[in-house]
């Protein structure tokens, strides 16, 4: 019984002890999947008919298809004009990454303390607080608050 005693005391004591080093957090998800595309009919059409993805809308600029978990998305690609676009261009084949935080601010002060490069500072799209950072290799990642 004593024993017994003396882990459950350990256990509270030691438990105590680590709380203050783990700090909960709400994990980061990914938000959605964006995939340019020179042609948004044909990609339309070959999501949604060969691959038999349902089709959650439609536009000229941005269509969504309705999956689980993350949305995935067409976006309507940049002009492919060698020479004439910026280094963040969105080229038709490439995708892009969305994540969501549940604080964009702390996200943002943490990402600068880190020296990770901010390459839209949060703005307001859509209803939506989005940054914009570059991973090691250049990629893009855009980021949303809840």
């Amino acid at each position: 019984q004593m024993w017994s005693n003396s882990i459950g005391l350990w256990c509270k004591v030691t438990c105590a002890l680590l709380e203050p080093a783990r700090k909960p957090v709400r994990a980061m998800r990914i938000n959605y999947s964006i995939i340019f595309v020179a042609d948004m009919s044909r990609s339309v059409a070959f999501y949604r008919d060969v691959l038999g993805i349902p089709l959650k809308f439609e536009s000229p600029e941005w269509t969504e298809f309705a999956v689980e978990g993350a949305n995935l998305a067409l976006h309507k690609a940049d002009a492919d004009l060698p020479g004439t676009n910026p280094p963040d261009a969105k080229r038709a084949g490439t995708c892009g990454a969305g994540f969501q935080v549940p604080d964009l601010e702390a996200f943002h002060q943490r990402m600068i303390e880190q020296g990770v490069v901010c390459v839209q500072e949060s703005t307001e799209t859509f209803g939506v607080s989005i940054a914009r950072y570059a991973d090691p290799d250049g990629l893009v990642l855009s980021v949303s608050g809840v």
